[in-house]
């Protein structure tokens, strides 16, 4: 099964919320993927075993794997193109 992460500051409100609807989403889509809240800090360790990182925050590093706008999730604004954008990357 692919592993999504989902990051914000602490790992617990924020990233727990949307990695929780995204999951939701997914399993609606029948889309098999296991979506995993961490704290910021420790995001570099999970991208060897991550296919896509959902960051609640802005970021400008550059990651080993493609990054969704979680905010979208939180909003709801251009949420299904991100859905859409994950869904693809878990598929191929």
């Amino acid at each position: 099964m692919k592993k999504i992460i989902v990051a914000c500051g602490s790992g617990v409100a924020t990233s727990q919320t949307v990695a929780s609807k995204v999951s939701r989403l997914l399993k609606d889509r029948k889309v098999d993927a296991y979506v995993e809240a961490v704290d910021l800090k420790s995001v570099d360790r999970y991208m060897d075993s991550s296919v896509a990182y959902i960051t609640i925050t802005k970021t400008t590093k550059e990651y080993p794997i493609p990054v969704i706008n979680g905010i979208a999730f939180l909003t709801g604004m251009g949420q299904e193109a991100e859905l859409q954008k994950l869904i693809d990357i878990v598929n191929s």
